[in-house]
Formats: structure tokens, C-alpha cells, sequence
């Protein structure tokens, strides 16, 4: 078996002086957005007597941002006036939506892509009560601001789920239930392979949602769900994996699974660029192999969201080395649970990660 690949410093920016380790909460003054960059400029038409069509086609991922931090929650949860949905524009199609970790400790992010004719939800959070988490009633005033500046009297909405089995990502679809013209992509299994048009070959293929010359690929990744799916949008190159991927505790429900799916998307993504995989949650900490546990509602030392394609190849090593153990193991960006509770402890430190311990919160 090959030796496990040492902690990437370089992949995870700021490195922490005197450790010779990193801590993954980005860097500033790296080019991944330099001010001024580009967005699109298609919302301000030449000619307002017709809709806007944009061209979707680029060279390259599409210029986009994300917030160098999160709304991190409060030490009172009852205390917290940050925002229930904490919206990010990426660019002007693209929206990052983050659930206030004191409305729900999970925190999940969904995600509200534009095309041409329609809008895509991927998503939709841990709490089904819309006075508590708001979620339509944003996604709806995005989706209006976004109709006037493109000249469009409608904008078909679809709501689609990495997982319809994961709590944390599905409560918040009741409040889309009767919306008009809104497609929410059915929660069975087996249904939602015939939706996707996967069900002679699940879980091989991929699916596809074209929002109006903006498709996105649908591909199966069951291993922590077994109705689990990702989403790659062409436009922006980014992977959305919800609990799949992602900078935290990855609950393994079947590790063959889990194993085939990250073999499939290593496949995928050798022939499409990926800019950054974009998961479901953030635990991890801005200190290698940290993490909050659960239910905690104060968490300001978050590690930074976005993942480099190269993730994949670091966690398929490790998953191949627990599979058929029930254990955990712990690496800088994320920690494997194997068949144990998400709640284990473990005494063996991996060698290779500098053993920071985080700053006391309080």
C-alpha cells in the first residue's frame, strides 16, 4: 500500500511560523481573485426591449468570488442577530446561501445557479420552519432581482438535493411546496433516478439540468447516502458535493460505495476542470485535522470552504485504507468515520500533521 501523501502546505495557504505546518483559512494576497476581476456584464443589456441572453461559453472557469469568511455563530445561540441566510454572490448567476449556525449547528450551504431560461436550488437546508430559516423568501427576492435585471417576466426554479436522505440538506423543500412554476426533484431513490434518467445504469452515467445554455451535470456519488448526487456546473467550474465531499467529518454509510463513487469522480473530473469542490458543510478548523464538534454554535475558526480538485486523490488514498474497518481517521482537510458514531475520539495523532492545538474560542 502506497505511504500516506504528506499534509499539503502549499494546497491549504497560510503557513503558521515556527510549525513548519499550514492552516487552511486561505491567504489574501494568493491571485485567486484579484480586485477588479471580471464578472459577467450581460445584466446591463445594450438593448432592453427583449430579455438579456447571455453566452455561457467561456474560456476557462467564469470570473466568480466567495466571501473570505463566514457569519460564525455566537456563544448564546438566543443572542445572534447575524442574518438566518447569509447570502454571497459569486458572480451574477452564481449564489452561495449559508444557514446561520444558530439556527441549525450544521450550518449547510446551498447553492442558486441562472441560466438563460431557468434557475437552479441545490439544497435546501436543516429547518423546515421559514420564520426561523427564510430560504424561499431569499431565494424568491434573488430570483426577482435577478428577472428585472435580465428583462424576464418568469424564471422556472428547480429544486434538487445531493442527498434527499441527509437531514441537514433537505428540511427547508416544504417551503417550495405549491410555488408556481418550480420543479423540486423528487426525494425516492428510485424516482429521482428516473428524473434524472439514471435508472438502467445507476449508479454510472450522469445526468444533466439545462438551465438555457447552462447544463449542469448530474453525477450518482452514493458512499455517505445511498441516493447521494454532485453537481459540476461547466459555466463557473465548480463541483457541488453536499456531505460527500467536504472540509469536515465525513460520515462513510457504505465504504465500497464510497470507494466506486470517488473512483467515478476522479474519472469525471480528469477530463473537466475544476476551479473548486464545494461541499454541503464546513466543521473543520483553520488549524490541520481540528474540528468543531457537534452542536456547537460558536465556531470562529472555521476553515475556508472551497476545495481543490487535488482533495480527491488524498481522500480515495485513505478511504481505500479504511475500507472494511470500523474506525475514523483524521487528515488535515477532513476526518473519515468509518461505521463508528460521529461522536468517537481517537488517541493516535497522524505524524505527518503538525499537532496545533486552536485558539480557545471565548
Amino acid at each position: 500500500m502506497p505511504s500516506s501523501p504528506p499534509y499539503n502546505a502549499a494546497r491549504s495557504g497560510n503557513v503558521l511560523s515556527g510549525t513548519g505546518g499550514a492552516y487552511p483559512n486561505g491567504n489574501p494576497a494568493l491571485p485567486f481573485n484579484l480586485p477588479g476581476s471580471r464578472h459577467t456584464d450581460s445584466a446591463i443589456p445594450l438593448h432592453r426591449n427583449k430579455p438579456v441572453q447571455h453566452d455561457y461559453r467561456s474560456e476557462g472557469p467564469a470570473p466568480g468570488k466567495l466571501g473570505f469568511r463566514w457569519t460564525y455563530g455566537s456563544n448564546i445561540a438566543a443572542k445572534n442577530r447575524d442574518p438566518r441566510v447569509q447570502v454571497v454572490q459569486y458572480n451574477e448567476d452564481t449564489f452561495v446561501l449559508r444557514q446561520n449556525v444558530c439556527v441549525h449547528w450544521e450550518a449547510p450551504f446551498t447553492y442558486l445557479l441562472f441560466g438563460n431560461d431557468a434557475a437552479l436550488l441545490i439544497d435546501a437546508g436543516a429547518t423546515a420552519n421559514p420564520e426561523h430559516y427564510p430560504l424561499r423568501e431569499t431565494v424568491d427576492a434573488i430570483v426577482a432581482r435577478w428577472a428585472q435585471a435580465r428583462g424576464r417576466s418568469r424564471v422556472p426554479l428547480t429544486v434538487a438535493l445531493t442527498s434527499g436522505e441527509d437531514l441537514a440538506q433537505n428540511q427547508g423543500l416544504v417551503q417550495f411546496a405549491g410555488r408556481n412554476d418550480t420543479t423540486i426533484v423528487p426525494k425516492p431513490l428510485e424516482v429521482m433516478k428516473k428524473f434524472y434518467r439514471l435508472a438502467s445504469g445507476w449508479p454510472a452515467g450522469v445526468g444533466k439540468i439545462d438551465l438555457g445554455d447552462r447544463v449542469i451535470e448530474v453525477l450518482p456519488t452514493p458512499g455517505t447516502h445511498k441516493d447521494g448526487v454532485s453537481f459540476y456546473d461547466p459555466y463557473c467550474d465548480l463541483l457541488f458535493t453536499g456531505d460527500f465531499l467536504y472540509p469536515g467529518k465525513i460520515q462513510i454509510g457504505n465504504d465500497r460505495d464510497f470507494v466506486a463513487s470517488l473512483e467515478r469522480v476522479k474519472t469525471f473530473v480528469a477530463s473537466r476542470p475544476v476551479r473548486w469542490i464545494l461541499g454541503g458543510h464546513i466543521e473543520m478548523m483553520f488549524v490541520p485535522g481540528r474540528y468543531y464538534p457537534r452542536f456547537a454554535t460558536y465556531k470562529p475558526y472555521e476553515r475556508i470552504l472551497e476545495l481543490e480538485s487535488t482533495i480527491i486523490d488524498e481522500v480515495l488514498h485513505h478511504a481505500r485504507e479504511i475500507q472494511g474497518k470500523e474506525m475514523m481517521l483524521i487528515r488535515g482537510d477532513f476526518a473519515l468515520y468509518n461505521g463508528v458514531s460521529p461522536d468517537q475520539r481517537t488517541t493516535a495523532w497522524p505524524s505527518d500533521l503538525p499537532a496545533i492545538n486552536p485558539p480557545r474560542p471565548f
